[in-house]
């Protein structure tokens, strides 16, 4: 933690310091306005691109097994299994309807079977559950 907070502390000192050094530059008459512009976006650029490597590579993959045994033991439909999928991703029935090509009724029916299966009254409550049995 204590690199990290050196680190970002240094880079902004310099890029302090560069622009500071570009303002006395322009001011002198030495640079035109311009090419210090040009040159502090490709420095903030390149500081932007190497904070975004180092804040993508820490992350940790998540790799969650599905039990399928759990999905035949409820007897949970592959089409019930999509919609459940696409409900996980916060889209309507309209929207659920639209990307698997079914009427939203169609969708309405399965997400209340999906309820019925999975005991559950609302939707966030299906995804609470499906999450504990490891079946999204």
């Amino acid at each position: 933690m204590k690199k990290t907070v050196f680190i970002y502390s240094a880079l902004i000192i310099a890029l302090l310091s560069l622009f500071q050094l570009s303002q006395y530059a322009v001011i002198s008459g030495d640079l035109k306005i311009e090419i210090a512009i040009a040159f502090s976006a490709i420095v903030c650029f390149f500081v932007g691109v190497y904070i975004s490597k180092k804040n993508s590579s820490h992350q940790p993959i998540l790799t969650k097994k599905i039990d399928t045994h759990k999905l035949k033991e409820l007897e949970i439909t592959t089409r019930e299994y999509a919609v459940l999928k696409q409900i996980s991703e916060g889209l309507s029935n309209k929207e659920i309807g639209e990307k698997l090509f079914v009427s939203e009724s169609t969708v309405k029916t399965h997400v209340s079977n999906l309820l019925a299966k999975l005991q559950a009254k609302r939707r966030t409550e299906a995804l609470k559950i499906a999450k504990q049995l490891q079946i999204i």
